[in-house]
């Protein structure tokens, strides 16, 4: 079960902060400060889920098109200070083509380190490898590291490019109710930085938070426009849809060896 969470809290922080006419405080914080709150009791609530994610990046200038994994995360628990449960992931691509079928597992703290993937796609479909989470080969077609994928992954890199930020004013941040993503309503949280800065990574970031699950479920940013009163240009985009969690998650569905999954069972990482 998962605990409810208020996603209200959002907008009383907002709220009690124009109340008391804080104008001083940055308008991320209260943002912030939801984020820290709901970080903290993440682990005791969800222990793993399983879902779709839809993404598209922008990588070395170039905006490629749209990924789609199914994916299954299990969060790191702890007990009397000892990990008892590493981070472990697996996913298999839906889409494109060239990637429809490639498995990749990675459980942190086993397998040397590295992730185990099967090729997928059109050719050597079957090929097994072992290799490092920010190889290059890893990372030739992805922004960030199979280390960092997830909504409580996304909390955490809000929470330090939010920080980053918080020295710097020209930022500006609305709150819309009533989107849906999937089916599911969403408070929409969109931060603006209007004038292009060299400690600002975006121009724009639209957070998108389940109100169920109080989770962010789809975050977009995008750049500065290349000439002046041009629309923004996207950076990247992940959508997570279709999440289940707590569906209790094993050791076995983030083992190569399992007989539901297509990697070579004999590979040895």
């Amino acid at each position: 079960m998962v605990r409810a969470f208020s996603i209200s809290g959002v907008l009383i922080l907002v709220m009690a902060t124009c109340a008391a006419g804080a104008v001083s405080e940055h308008p991320l914080q209260p943002l912030l400060e939801f984020a820290k709150v709901r970080l903290a009791s993440l682990d005791a609530e969800i222990q793993d889920y399983t879902c779709t994610l839809v993404k598209r990046e922008r990588i070395d200038g170039r905006l490629g098109g749209y990924q789609h994994l199914f994916v299954k995360v299990r969060h790191r628990q702890v007990s009397g200070g000892r990990v008892t449960v590493p981070f472990s992931v697996y996913l298999r691509y839906l889409a494109p083509s060239d990637l429809k079928g490639r498995e990749v597992i990675y459980v942190r703290g086993r397998n040397r380190g590295k992730l185990i993937t099967r090729r997928g796609g059109r050719r050597f479909t079957y090929m097994t490898t072992a290799i490092s989470p920010d190889s290059e080969l890893a990372m030739r077609r992805t922004r960030y590291p199979i280390t960092e994928i997830g909504m409580k992954n996304l909390i955490e890199r809000l929470l330090k490019v939010g920080q980053e930020e918080l020295p710097y004013g020209e930022c500006e941040v609305k709150y819309v109710d009533g989107a849906t993503i999937n089916g599911r309503r969403c408070l929409v949280v969109q931060v603006t930085h209007p004038i292009k800065r060299d400690h600002f990574r975006y121009h724009m970031a639209r957070i998108f938070i389940d109100r169920e699950l109080t989770l962010p479920v789809r975050y977009a940013s995008y750049d500065w426009p290349k000439k002046k009163g041009g629309s923004p240009r996207l950076i990247e985009e992940y959508t997570y849809v279709d999440v289940k969690p707590n569906v209790g998650l094993s050791d076995r569905d983030f083992d190569h060896r399992n007989p539901a999954y297509r990697f070579r069972k004999t590979f040895e990482p």
